[in-house]
């Protein structure tokens, strides 16, 4: 996620809350600078960096995504890929939507926004419109009061939860970050699941809950950072292990093994020790 990143911040007052924003392209350590991040103090928070895939390098295409409408402010950062962002976009577009960016995050954003003006709250928009979304999403969504994390069925990128010592609460796509913060790992998402977290604690909506988890083996071998733990099996392990299969189907007569960093590196060492 190195081509741009933001963060959003809600103080949690007022009747529709008061949501800040700062996102630019460029790497974390040249958009999110202390001096910046300094200015932006408040009860929930949210951040991305970005891959881009679906949406080309674009200023509108930055994440997390913060939209005004009639019943509140909404901030969303999402992970993964839709299949059917077009037919979404086209949609909204033929009633009159207009959309700034071109990434299929926008897509999932229009449709909780559509969805919540019928709604009681934000989480139920969110579980109406799951069917909707095919593919891949891994989501966090900050209203003014809650934190919202939600998982396609399949459970196709990772999602995890985490506590810190002080009681707060973190979401986060992969492990490492919650070691890095000393929080504590508490469990993976599951796919389908809807996590709201308010002052009323950790609330779980299961209904879309209703098959098995199919992760993107991609993130074993490439995406995901080597010291974190993905559904129970340690990305680090995971590349050694697959380095000594290699090894052992197809043995090389070789001196020294070389590995690409950085997710090369842990399935060359496995390969070598195999």
């Amino acid at each position: 996620g190195q081509e741009s990143c933001g963060l959003a911040v809600s103080d949690t007052r007022g009747e529709r809350g008061n949501v800040k924003f700062h996102k630019d392209l460029g790497l974390v350590s040249e958009v999110l600078r202390q001096d910046v991040v300094r200015k932006y103090s408040g009860d929930i928070g949210i951040g991305h960096v970005r891959y881009s895939t679906t949406g080309g390098k674009s200023v509108n295409n930055i994440q997390p995504l913060v939209i005004r409408h009639i019943k509140g402010n909404l901030a969303l950062a999402h992970n993964g890929n839709l299949v059917n962002a077009h037919d979404i976009r086209k949609t909204f577009e033929l009633k009159g939507g207009i959309f700034h960016g071109t990434s299929d995050t926008e897509s999932i954003a229009y449709s909780i926004v559509s969805a919540r003006l019928t709604s009681k709250s934000t989480e139920e928009a969110i579980e109406k419109i799951m069917p909707t979304l095919k593919g891949a999403y891994s989501c966090v969504v900050m209203t003014a009061t809650k934190l919202i994390a939600f998982r396609d069925p399949n459970g196709f990128r990772p999602l995890c939860l985490g506590k810190t010592e002080g009681g707060g609460w973190i979401v986060s796509s992969e492990s490492c970050a919650l070691d890095t913060l000393g929080a504590e790992f508490v469990r993976d998402i599951r796919p389908g699941e809807i996590v709201v977290i308010s002052t009323e604690g950790v609330k779980s909506i299961d209904t879309h809950c209703t098959q098995k988890g199919h992760i993107c083996v991609f993130e074993y071998i490439y995406f995901a950072r080597p010291d974190s733990v993905i559904e129970g099996s340690s990305v680090q392990q995971a590349r050694m292990r697959a380095g000594k299969f290699l090894a052992e189907e197809h043995p090389v007569d070789a001196d020294i093994v070389i590995g690409v960093p950085d997710s090369g590196l842990d399935a060359a060492l496995g390969y070598a020790n195999a």
